[in-house]
């Protein structure tokens, strides 16, 4: 469409050129990032120094025999055939495991249910978080020991308790029947403060408006819970199930401080014996074979279970 003016045809305007934006040279790309990328690099030699070496030397000095002053000698599968022989091999795995399933069912439905309750609170909630959390700023070697305490058979405060209700006390780390649940509730203790949270960040994001129409259903808590809380976390509990298995099959400081894996090799875990292998035997050798089977099963297991949550987590 032309307007004329006095006459005169005039052409319609020419739309604006749009100028193209130069990709950025390769060299200009690396100096505007170089902060960046100095940050990345920090990183990846920490994970290569502290994480990844230790790794790749640990299944390599599992085929080998070495006191660290002389040559490493080459092996084989002798470390793995003389650690598979030792009498507490098997205790070790049975504990480890046995273990895992108890501090799951306490560390893993207590933090939730705690999480629970503490986000339906509308008083004093921060002073209790600050409470559940307290535990977890504790060194654990402190914490072990002051559990140590409580475990006295004389003057202990739990046999004190029993005794107040007339219930005879008990010898919770002597005895093989009650060391190893004394253990979990121990690492229960240590470790329930980070996992509340945790499941608290999650409650919270879940919308209110599904606990109305809920509630506009007739459910009650439970099912609400069951209906509502559950599938709105089931993520970030499929994570900390994984988590935790991983975790707690790496125990070590409570059978460390509270019992030396007795008695009776009734709390021996793997990672114990590994220590037991590197710095009680002198045998480098053999505690890295422990610590390459244990990192086979948790690597096997982790593949498994996101194998099988894969449809749960998409």
């Amino acid at each position: 469409m032309t307007t004329t003016v006095k006459g005169t045809a005039r052409r319609p305007a020419a739309p604006p050129r749009v100028r193209r934006r130069r990709s950025p040279r390769p060299g200009r790309a690396v100096r505007r990032n170089l902060s960046a990328y100095g940050f990345l690099c920090g990183a990846l030699i920490c994970f290569a120094l502290f994480s990844w070496y230790p790794i790749v030397r640990q299944a390599m000095l599992g085929f080998q025999e070495t006191n660290f002053v002389g040559e490493s000698t080459w092996v084989g599968l002798d470390n793995f055939e003389r650690v598979t022989s030792d009498p507490a091999f098997g205790a070790a795995w049975t504990n480890t495991i046995v273990f895992t399933v108890l501090a799951l069912a306490c560390g893993y439905v207590i933090p939730f249910v705690t999480a629970l309750v503490l986000n339906e609170l509308r008083h004093a909630r921060a002073y209790l978080r600050f409470v559940v959390y307290l535990p977890v700023m504790l060194p654990p070697a402190v914490a072990v020991l002051l559990f140590k305490w409580f475990y006295d058979p004389g003057p202990g405060l739990f046999n004190q308790l029993l005794r107040l209700v007339h219930l005879p006390g008990l010898s919770w780390l002597d005895s093989t029947s009650t060391a190893l649940v004394s253990l979990v509730i121990v690492a229960t203790w240590m470790n329930m403060g980070s996992g509340t949270l945790i499941y608290l960040a999650a409650l919270q994001s879940v919308r209110g408006e599904l606990y109305e129409a809920a509630e506009l259903d007739g459910a009650g808590l439970l099912r609400r819970i069951w209906h509502v809380t559950i599938p709105q976390t089931r993520l970030i509990l499929l994570v900390m199930l994984l988590l935790q298995v991983v975790a707690t099959m790496q125990v070590f400081v409570e059978p460390y401080l509270l019992t030396g894996g007795g008695p009776e090799d009734a709390t021996v875990s793997v990672v114990y014996l590994m220590y037991q292998y590197a710095f009680n035997f002198n045998s480098y050798g053999g505690g890295s074979a422990l610590g390459l089977m244990l990192m086979v099963v948790l690597m096997v297991f982790s593949a498994a279970y996101l194998r099988v949550t894969r449809d749960e987590r998409a």
